[in-house]
């Protein structure tokens, strides 16, 4: 049976931060998980039900702008949020005033808060 949550994507390098976001999100969202831009490239193309992507910024071999750049090419009908724990720079706001990216969340986070984001960043 499907579940009647929607459908969200986080990516993040560390598993730590993978697992807890999971966690904290699962009652409100079934969650999807990847640890790479790579992944999660291949996640959304797997999955058309996701809504919603949240990205970590600072991730290796791409990070979460490139992945969003990369997505948003492909899949331009869902919002992306950033989260992170790094101060907002210059190129996160470029990138929220051009519309790639919808929301930066700053690390540590209220799980209700980021909730509640996210959802209002599901188109209706």
């Amino acid at each position: 049976m499907m579940s009647s949550k929607p459908v969200i994507l986080y990516i993040d390098d560390e598993h730590i931060n993978l697992f807890l976001f999971g966690r904290l999100m699962d009652k409100y969202f079934e969650v999807l998980t990847a640890s790479s831009g790579p992944e999660g490239l291949r996640k959304l193309d797997e999955h058309p039900e996701i809504k919603v992507v949240i990205t970590d910024l600072r991730m290796p071999k791409m990070d979460g702008l490139e992945f969003v750049e990369k997505a948003k090419s492909k899949f331009n009908d869902r919002p992306y949020l950033i989260l992170s724990g790094f101060e907002k720079s210059d190129e996160v706001k470029e990138a929220i005033d051009e519309g790639l990216v919808q929301e930066y969340i700053q690390k540590p986070y209220s799980s209700e808060v980021v909730a509640n984001r996210i959802l209002e960043s599901i188109p209706s």
